[in-house]
């Protein structure tokens, strides 16, 4: 196994990846001025307090209604998913996959994800570590796109204004979503990658002859 920066006494900046070496810069990336660590202090404990409150929050994210239409002075509102079989109801099968794949499947599985790899680092695991860490990328990359619900409900709102014909009003299930969002981008920010490989180093130590 090919030796980590940090086993060769260099940090690497979280900002712009330059490896440093910290007793040269002063604990101070040489080339963006950013606080260098060795790995991301308290990474385990914040992610884990961040993927719990979006777990919470969740259950009312999708119990409450996320917007109500309404259109000559009939509606009522619609959670995530009753918003998604009214679309389908009305033929809009495309918008009804885009609202069910990123406001339900991404949360669930990047939730789960998360605590797979929290649990794995945790146990020290060594097992499929590179297929661990491009999950975490996946994981970091696929999961803003959870906020494409929020953006429709306010493109719809500001667009779909007109008295008493039609108004569209964001309910309390768009805010506990996002706050869900952004909360599991705090977490997947918060979870230093690093660690799925440092259990591997460790052991590779323990077994070095003295």
């Amino acid at each position: 196994m090919s030796a980590s920066a940090l086993s060769q006494g260099l940090f690497v900046c979280e900002v712009c990846d330059l490896a440093n070496h910290p007793l040269e810069t002063h604990c101070h990336c040489a080339r963006c001025g950013a606080n260098l660590h060795g790995r991301i202090p308290n990474s385990i404990s914040r992610a884990w307090a961040f993927l719990a409150a979006a777990a919470i929050l969740y259950i009312p994210a999708n119990l409450l209604p996320i917007m109500t239409v309404t259109s000559r002075g009939q509606g009522e509102p619609d959670t995530i998913l009753s918003g998604v079989k009214l679309m389908i109801a009305i033929g809009m099968w495309p918008v009804a996959l885009l609202v069910f794949f990123a406001s339900i499947t991404v949360p669930i599985l990047k939730v789960t994800g998360l605590v797979y790899l929290l649990v794995s680092v945790g146990r020290r695991s060594t097992r499929r570590q590179r297929d661990r860490t491009l999950m975490y990328r996946v994981i970091e990359q696929v999961g803003r796109w959870s906020m494409v619900d929020v953006f429709m409900i306010s493109i719809l709102t500001a667009l779909v204004s007109l008295g008493e014909l039609a108004t569209i009003v964001p309910g309390k299930g768009a805010a506990a979503f996002a706050a869900v969002v952004i909360l599991t981008m705090l977490a997947s920010a918060s979870f230093d990658p690093r660690l799925i490989w440092d259990a591997g180093s460790d052991r590779d130590s323990d077994r070095a002859p003295a």
